[in-house]
């Protein structure tokens, strides 16, 4: 890929230079994955760097989930979290103070 159609300031924010060759024209393109290099060579992923998750091949932004939750009058705080069930399956959680209600 070589960037986004009619979008250069996404371009230039998600394409950047790479830093491990000397050839300046090439690109890496920032995915979101927190990695680490092992002394094998493998590349071991960590984490992501946003509250994004997958469940059943679906990129999920938690962040948009608590916006949704806080714009409700009886939600004070919220917190979304993904866990896995008995079963190994992630499940969306979510976590709240009421304000103003009794729950």
């Amino acid at each position: 890929a070589r960037g986004y159609l009619n979008r250069p300031e996404l371009t230039a924010e998600k394409f950047i230079p790479d830093p491990f060759n000397e050839d300046l024209s090439t690109r890496l393109y920032k995915t979101g994955d927190l990695a680490r290099y092992l002394p094998t060579g493998d590349i071991e992923f960590l984490d992501r760097i946003d509250h994004q998750v997958k469940i059943r091949g679906f990129r999920i932004e938690l962040g948009e989930i608590e916006a949704v939750l806080h714009k409700h009058t009886g939600v004070r705080e919220a917190v979304i979290i993904a866990r896995e069930n008995a079963r190994g399956e992630k499940q969306l959680v979510a976590y709240f103070v009421s304000q103003g209600v009794e729950v």
